[in-house]
Order: structure tokens, then C-alpha cells, then sequence
């Protein structure tokens, strides 16, 4: 690493911690020729990742409109953010992990739809409404009768 100060190419690293969630690496350098100290950050360069939407839109991937979500879900209910930035890590690192640049939205809302049902059923079922855009009521009952049936371990009579 190039000091910033005298332009010398050897520095030397004389401290190392993990900073944002794990997400980078703070490295505190020190100049063997001018002996001044400077930080460097070091961070994975993620690929842009985008989201296609129902009806065929692309934007940009963007993880607090997911925690937003889940906090309009989780309003008056007995879930922790931590438990909801935890939601939003595991979901970004899954959508991540597959690799593509592109996930369609059906897919996300799925994953966060499975992660939010083992915390709260309130919260799911509000999830679900609006991302299900449920109909009528015969939908909305629908889903709380599989709901029902998964939480007392039977399989669900309906598709």
C-alpha cells in the first residue's frame, strides 16, 4: 500500500479489525519511510444486483426497502430489530449466494416470507397480505388456514 503522505510504496499494518458487521476490514498502516500512520478499508466489491419486478422492472437491489417491510410488519409486535436485521442479512447473503444478477422479487418476498414465519404469525400474515396482494377474503383465509395447518405440523389441505 502506497502512503498517501510521501508517496513510499512499503507501509506496514499495525492493527486489523473487522468493521461493519463483518462486512470490511479496518487496517491501520504505518510509512517505513516517513513514519506516519493513515487507516485503509478493505471491503468484497459486490456486483450490482438487481431485482425484476411482477410486471418486468429492474432496479437496484436495495436491502432497506426489505427492512422496511418488515418493519411495517412488525409494528406492535414483539420482534426485536436485531431479529429483523438479522431477516434482512440472511436474505441479502442467500441472494447473494446464488450467484445471479438478477432475482426476481417473487423470489426475495418468498425467503423473507419463510424467515418472518418461524418469528411472528402476525407479522407473516401481515407480510403476506400485501405481498401477496391477497383479493378477496377467501385468499386471505386460505393462507391462514396453511399457516394454521404448518403450525401444528399437518400438511395443508389447500395448494
Amino acid at each position: 500500500m502506497r502512503c498517501p503522505f510521501c508517496k513510499h510504496a512499503d507501509t506496514k499494518v499495525t492493527d486489523s479489525r473487522a468493521t461493519d458487521d463483518g462486512r470490511a476490514i479496518r487496517r491501520r498502516r504505518e510509512c517505513h519511510s516517513c513514519g506516519r500512520r493513515f487507516t485503509t478499508y478493505e471491503m468484497v466489491e459486490e456486483v450490482p444486483l438487481y431485482v425484476v419486478k411482477k410486471d418486468g422492472r429492474r432496479e437496484l437491489f436495495d436491502r432497506n426497502k426489505i427492512l422496511n417491510g418488515l418493519l411495517r410488519a412488525c409494528n406492535k409486535r414483539r420482534v426485536t430489530r436485531q431479529q429483523l436485521d438479522e431477516i434482512v442479512a440472511k436474505v441479502e447473503r442467500n441472494i447473494r449466494n446464488t450467484l445471479e444478477q438478477e432475482i426476481p422479487s417473487v423470489k426475495i418476498g418468498e425467503m423473507i416470507l419463510d424467515e418472518l414465519q418461524a418469528i411472528d404469525s402476525v407479522a407473516y400474515i401481515r407480510f403476506a397480505s400485501v405481498y401477496r396482494q391477497f383479493a378477496d377474503l377467501d385468499s386471505f383465509m386460505a393462507e391462514l388456514k396453511r399457516l394454521m395447518a404448518n403450525r401444528e405440523g399437518k400438511p395443508s389441505d389447500l395448494p
